[in-house]
């Protein structure tokens, strides 16, 4: 599947088209966002930031008045990006799909559920979107255990600090229960977390971005006007959103290791 406003970081795998499922979703959409369900019939619209019909924090100036557009059109629903400057990272049930949606771009509801997720300054939102009539199911799949030693994502192979690193910045976000608001924390604040030296830190983090952007995933490279605080939220939302990090990988983060 693909459109002109899907990012280059989408991803797709084990999905089926049932024969009931051909023509394109309709219903109702239900927005779900730290306990609250809002829903969305057709001929509706429904944004989300700062202000709009979902208000997700109104205090934070990094985030966009409106930065999520959902409505039905052309025979799908969309979730469209209507900000400025920040992404959207869209990802379906159990990783099978991932697309990040920048300013202006936009992307079908093709699975019973999706999470949205994005980070204005130190904070990142996580909404989810429930369709009542999808495009697409997924197929059942063994969910496999975490390997033990290096870790390895396709041709992204993490060594077990570099797992660490990635663990302690997507803590809290993989602490959230459901969806809602996490914290992004510092460099320092990672580093104190894993009782590592912050030149430390910093050197793996360099290691950890270069692999994933040698890899395809966009937004982890330096470059003018790209801030610190947008790699770490991008690899975090990146991390989380193909389940590389999971909350029962958490309880690593307390067990005693040396940086190597």
């Amino acid at each position: 599947m693909s459109h002109g406003g899907v990012g280059d970081d989408a991803t797709s795998q084990d999905l089926e088209v049932g024969d009931d499922d051909l023509v394109p979703g309709g219903g109702r959409l239900t927005v779900e966002f730290c306990g609250e369900e809002y829903d969305v019939a057709v001929g509706e619209s429904f944004t989300i930031g700062r202000e709009g019909d979902l208000v997700v924090d109104e205090d934070n100036p990094y985030l966009h008045r409106q930065l999520v557009d959902l409505r039905h059109e052309r025979g799908f629903w969309w979730i469209s990006n209507v900000g400025t400057r920040l992404s959207l990272t869209v990802t379906g049930e159990a990783g099978t799909l991932q697309s990040v949606v920048g300013p202006g771009s936009q992307v079908p509801v093709v699975l019973p559920d999706l999470a949205v997720l994005f980070t204005a300054g130190e904070t990142t939102y996580e909404v989810t979107v429930h369709s009542a009539a999808p495009t697409f199911v997924v197929s059942p799949h063994q969910d496999l255990e975490q390997p033990s030693g290096d870790h390895t994502l396709g041709a992204v192979e993490l060594t077990p600090t570099q797992f660490r690193l990635i663990l302690a910045l997507a803590e809290g976000s993989l602490r959230r229960a459901g969806t809602g608001i996490s914290e992004l924390p510092s460099n320092a604040k990672a580093a104190e977390r894993l009782g590592w030296p912050i030149t430390t830190f910093n050197r793996k983090l360099d290691n950890v971005c270069d692999k994933f952007s040698a890899a395809g995933v966009k937004g982890l490279r330096g470059g003018a006007g790209r801030l610190a605080t947008n790699r770490r939220a991008r690899l975090v939302e990146y991390a989380v959103a193909a389940r590389i990090v999971r909350p029962e990988h958490l309880e690593i983060l307390d067990e005693p290791q040396e940086p190597t």
